[in-house]
């Protein structure tokens, strides 16, 4: 086997048309989770403007007070300048021939930040802060902690799908974690193995869960399924999904 590997020969009854199945597969998987990526970016960029501007102004991630990791506070900072100052959104460039040397509000500046410029900022938040507890609460969950291991597992995610790199059956590099008297404990009738852990259908889970705490009319769970029928013969356990997995309380 790995021989095979290291001389890239195909291991036996191997059929190209799998091959090209499973691309385009692979494809229209991750077009819908970019969909659901997206969803979920916008409604944290609202959630971080809303609750922090209204608490602390509209300058508030200027505040190194208000994070744990200065130093990382200053590079999350010069990263979020960056995105503003290279933006072509007319708003923006608005802003920086009126008001030349003038920190832009936050309304204004994360408007154009990264959904992962957003993840570092709200993770390296003071955790006593009410305002990040209520962002969590808002998304489904009840911890701080939590919320941001799934920002960062998305963002992730958001990563492979935007360089139009294979996900379907690779191993994830960030998980989710999770609080056992969280109600998404009520997700799955037995435990994730570690396998189907580093699996691509835990954080999709987690992505189906977010949607529906938004509120939005989101199609990712219809999507997921329909693509699902709709490739037969791709092998969803190598994406971690369990046995009657479509019969979970999440996805039924």
């Amino acid at each position: 086997m790995q021989d095979d590997f290291q001389n890239h020969t195909f291991t036996q009854d191997t059929i190209f048309e799998d091959i090209v199945e499973r691309y385009d597969f692979d494809k229209k998987l991750r077009q819908i989770l970019f969909d659901a990526v997206e969803s979920i970016e916008v409604t944290l960029r609202s959630k971080m403007i809303y609750h922090l501007s209204l608490k602390h102004g509209g300058l508030w991630y200027l505040d190194a007070s208000l994070f744990i990791d200065k130093v990382r506070h200053q590079n999350h900072l010069s990263d979020l300048k960056k995105e503003f100052n290279r933006s072509h959104e007319i708003f923006a460039q608005d802003h920086r021939n009126r008001c030349q040397g003038k920190d832009a509000d936050a309304w204004k500046i994360f408007e154009v930040a990264s959904f992962g410029t957003l993840s570092k900022f709200y993770k390296n938040l003071q955790h006593q802060l009410p305002e990040k507890l209520t962002i969590a609460n808002e998304f489904g969950l009840n911890r701080q902690s939590e919320l941001s291991s799934w920002l960062e597992a998305i963002s992730y995610v958001r990563n492979i799908v935007a360089h139009h790199s294979r996900l379907w059956n690779r191993n994830m590099v960030r998980t989710p974690i999770f609080n056992l008297n969280n109600p998404v404990g009520a997700w799955f009738q037995q435990p994730l193995n570690n396998v189907q852990i580093k699996k691509p259908f835990l954080i999709i889970s987690c992505m189906v869960y977010l949607c529906d705490r938004i509120g939005t009319q989101h199609s990712i769970k219809s999507n997921v399924l329909n693509l699902f029928a709709t490739y037969p013969n791709v092998p969803i356990y190598k994406m971690g999904f369990l046995n009657n997995w479509e019969n979970e309380a999440l996805w039924s």
